[in-house]
């Protein structure tokens, strides 16, 4: 048996329609049921999810009290039935062969965890050069599961599906994490000796945030969080996580040295100029070779955006980690407003 786990929070735009296009999956062998970890939602996303339950058994809902992703995984992999856990999310679309594809794999393949690429698609003109600029190379720094058609191991993968003894084994999500969790996992899982393996068979299509803002607080929690991730373990998954913060971070340490020395000043425009010149050119080169001109405005404001609100983050996050010895969920109201 499979059982899926969704947690969510005030999704009720989205969760009707997501709980319908699970229920319509092809049939596993075994079966599968529907774990979704509510966190306390207050704008209608219980009543949606009891109206549904009501005719379907395959459907079960579990009260997240502390509200974040983390709990929410880890309550419902507790609660699971299933033999396989297959994690889904209420912000992505789903071919109707995504289950199947994903236990397939991962029997075949023998992985500790399993998934397909990460495919961004967008709504409107400037999510849709948001979801470009995901599978560039230059805003997510060559990352496999960003590649659409790459087939093979990767550190991370989108989603997942683990049996539910390797989720056990490793000890679940780490639950002080508001982000980042399912990446500090898959590093857990990688350090254990585990696999992790992306396969373009599993189709799914995630649509990312619809404004720069919203990206920019989006990726400034990611950033944060992967340096609690690298504290705990003591070094980074890649070297593509330590890039962005290194960036912001010189930037800022050469606008303080402006104040007084010339030297810092040549060098603060030299680096802006160099960064200005190689996102011009990314931009241009993403636009030509995906045949989509039309988006090439947009392009370096949202490379700059996932650069500048990653690269940010992680220099709170070594503030508040590294030099304040702080825990991080003191300022997570602060990086959500």
């Amino acid at each position: 048996m499979v059982t899926i786990i969704i947690p969510c929070r005030n999704e009720k735009k989205h969760i009707e329609a997501t709980i319908k296009s699970i229920l319509v999956q092809e049939e596993v062998m075994g079966g599968f049921e529907i774990v979704i970890a509510d966190g306390r939602s207050d704008d209608g996303t219980c009543e949606i999810l009891m109206r549904l339950g009501i005719n379907e058994k395959r459907l079960r809902v579990i009260n997240n009290p502390k509200q974040i992703v983390s709990t929410g995984l880890n309550m419902a992999i507790n609660a699971a039935q299933g033999d396989i856990i297959v994690r889904m999310d209420a912000h992505t679309e789903y071919a109707k062969d995504y289950i199947k594809q994903c236990v397939s794999t991962l029997l075949a393949t023998k992985a500790d965890n399993v998934g397909g690429p990460w495919c961004a698609v967008g709504r409107n003109w400037l999510q849709n050069a948001i979801a470009l600029a995901f599978h560039s190379p230059f805003s997510s720094g060559g990352a496999g599961s960003h590649q659409l058609n790459y087939e093979g191991p990767v550190d991370t993968v989108y989603l997942g599906c683990w049996h539910k003894e390797t989720l056990f084994r490793l000890g679940f999500f780490d639950e002080e994490l508001i982000r980042n969790q399912d990446d500090e996992l898959n590093l857990r899982l990688i350090r254990a000796g585990g696999t992790i393996w992306q396969s373009p068979s599993i189709h799914s299509w995630y649509y990312p945030r619809a404004s720069l803002l919203a990206l920019f607080k989006q990726y400034r929690q990611y950033g944060y969080w992967k340096v609690r991730v690298i504290q705990k373990h003591r070094l980074p998954a890649s070297i593509r996580h330590l890039v962005p913060g290194g960036f912001v971070g010189t930037l800022l340490l050469l606008s303080f040295l402006s104040l007084v020395f010339l030297w810092a000043r040549l060098a603060l425009a030299g680096l802006i100029s160099l960064y200005f010149c190689i996102n011009l050119s990314a931009s241009v080169a993403t636009c030509l070779r995906s045949d989509k001109l039309r988006y090439l405005p947009a392009m370096p404001m949202v490379f700059a955006t996932y650069h500048f609100g990653y690269g940010w983050g992680f220099i709170r996050g070594v503030i508040d980690f590294l030099l304040m010895k702080k825990g991080g969920r003191h300022v997570y109201k602060k990086l959500t407003r």
